[in-house]
């Protein structure tokens, strides 16, 4: 039948997930604590106790060492001495005898102080137990509860199956994910180390492996081995791609990853919540590799530059910005996956700098071939001008002599020359003097007369003397028909519309009158009013008379 002691022992054990060993060692450097504790003015400071788990009972030992010259009585002795007490024995120098001791009841300080020595042995022992755990597991992957959400971009407390407490720092977290109070996700383990309040363990959410990991649980094929990851490129909480290829003919690596309808690597990507994945196929070839990498655009061809390790993507104009992505993002997990620096091109844009690098290769084709025939002509210019050079060089300079002229002739030009000296120069014609606003209206009136009345009204004015010629345009004249009193300037000028032959109006050729209203009454706005007369001078010459 088990002891009190025992039972007391291995329920102790059971709580802290402990060996029952670890336990049994901690009660007993309790005891043996708590004996120097209570005999530490007798000198006993090397005290053992042995714990029987089976039957609890407790042994007391106390140890001394083997000198040649003792100097504490309770914690040395001679060689003759240990000899003489431990009869049969060869004991040495420094040797470590026990002696049993008789166990006596603690006090309560004793007491108090075995307690506090057994919680301190337990805690050490726990902690020292979860670093040897999770020392061994880094980079696996464990499901975590949140405790402690901090504020955005704070740090996350995470219970690790109530086996210990992890970390997961800012730099580790999801760009756009929320972490709440008891919300369980997995993580996977980056770092354990050892602190002065135990063991730390650094958990990611970010991590390449955390996606490898998640795939090797969701996806059996990748788990034995038949399909093979080759590589993640990733952009945490927004995008990644991951490049598979199968070890076993007659496996599609990329549909047993996506799985049946899509199964697998949904779950996949409600445990990144909602992280875009694109699953694309490996291949050796590297321009088949980057045209998979690229995907969901469609390159037309692919250009390699192996020196530089830079390739040309030339894709369809319509599929540039799909191959480019949001803010370069498709293209930098490709360049990311594959290790080559990717320019992409679109199919107009590389067919305009063809035909440009062909149009100079023509005109320098073009420079090439002028340039012997212009040296060509050089040439034959240097020997004309070598040829020339002599025979102008022998040939004498003669001036020109002058004509000489017959002294007849010089007689009659020297006459003409006389008489057109004494001929005065016609005089320069008067400039004609500015026409008034008057006389610009009445013009302008004749423009759209007809042919024979211009010619009266010109006669009719060649009949006024100049003295009396602003006289007569400012003299309103007889109304025709005995009619009312004259309201437009037309009238007093006997307007372009008026025949003064037949006393009748006829409306001019060239549409209707001028005036900002048109109707019956010219320049009459709606409702009878008119406006009011405009310009300097008497009423009728610059503008309208009142009503």
């Amino acid at each position: 039948m088990k002891s009190e002691f025992l039972m007391a022992v291995t329920q102790l054990a059971a709580e802290r997930n402990l060996p029952q060993e670890m336990v049994v060692e901690a009660v007993e450097a309790a005891l043996a604590s708590a004996y120097r504790k209570e005999n530490a003015t007798g000198g006993q400071s090397n005290v053992r106790v042995h714990l029987d788990p089976g039957t609890g009972e407790v042994e007391v030992f106390q140890l001394k060492t083997v000198v040649e010259e003792v100097e504490n009585d309770l914690a040395e002795l001679t060689i003759k001495e240990a000899k003489k007490l431990r009869k049969g024995s060869d004991p040495k120098i420094d040797d470590v005898l026990e002696f049993e001791m008789e166990p006596q009841a603690a006090g309560r300080i004793a007491a108090q102080t075995a307690k506090q020595v057994v919680i301190q042995r337990l805690r050490e022992a726990e902690r020292e137990l979860i670093f040897s755990e999770f020392a061994e597991r880094e980079g696996e992957v464990f499901t975590g509860t949140v405790q402690r959400g901090g504020a955005y971009g704070g740090v996350v407390t995470l219970d690790l199956n109530g086996r210990a407490t992890a970390v997961l720092p800012a730099t580790e977290q999801g760009m756009a994910e929320r972490y709440r109070p008891g919300m369980k996700m997995k993580v996977m383990i980056v770092e354990v180390s050892r602190t002065p309040r135990g063991p730390e363990i650094i958990v990611s959410r970010t991590h390449p492996d955390l996606l490898r990991r998640l795939f090797e649980m969701e996806v059996p094929e990748i788990y034995n081995g038949i399909v093979e990851i080759r590589g993640i490129a990733r952009e945490p909480g927004s995008r990644s791609k991951v490049a598979v290829h199968a070890k076993q003919d007659g496996v599609d690596p990329v549909g047993a990853c996506v799985g049946l309808r899509g199964i697998r690597i949904q779950n996949i990507v409600n445990e990144l919540q909602g992280e875009k994945i694109d699953v694309i196929q490996w291949s050796k070839d590297d321009a088949v590799f980057l045209a998979h990498a690229l995907s969901p655009a469609q390159p037309l061809r692919v250009e390699l530059d192996a020196e530089e390790q830079t390739a040309t993507v030339i894709v369809p104009d319509r599929s540039l910005s799909l191959a480019i992505g949001r803010e370069g993002q498709n293209a930098r997990l490709a360049a990311k996956l594959t290790g080559w620096k990717v320019d992409i091109k679109s199919s107009t844009e590389v067919e305009i700098e063809r035909m440009k690098r062909q149009i100079e290769g023509d005109v320098a084709e073009r420079e090439t071939a002028a340039e012997p025939a212009t040296a060509e002509a050089a040439a034959e210019t240097a020997t004309a001008e070598a040829v020339a050079e002599p025979a102008a060089a022998e040939a004498p300079a003669t001036p020109e002599a002058p004509a000489e002229v017959p002294s007849e002739d010089a007689a009659i030009m020297a006459e003409l020359e006389a008489e057109a000296a004494t001929v005065e120069p016609p005089a320069e014609p008067e400039a004609a003097p500015a026409l008034s606003a008057e006389e610009m209206l009445a013009l302008e009136s004749l423009d759209i007369q007809a042919p024979d009345e211009v010619e009266e009204i010109i006669v009719e004015e060649e009949a006024v003397p100049e003295a009396d010629a602003d006289a007569a345009v400012w003299k309103t004249p007889e109304p025709v028909g005995g009619g009312t009193a004259i309201r437009f300037a037309e009238d007093i000028l006997g307007g372009p519309s008026r025949n003064r032959r037949t006393g009748t109006r006829r409306r001019s050729s060239r549409g209707p009158a001028r005036g900002p209203f048109r109707g019956p009454n010219r320049g009459a706005p709606p409702g009878g009013a008119r406006p009011p007369a405009s310009g300097g001078g008497p009423s009728g010459a610059g503008g309208r008379p009142g009503a």
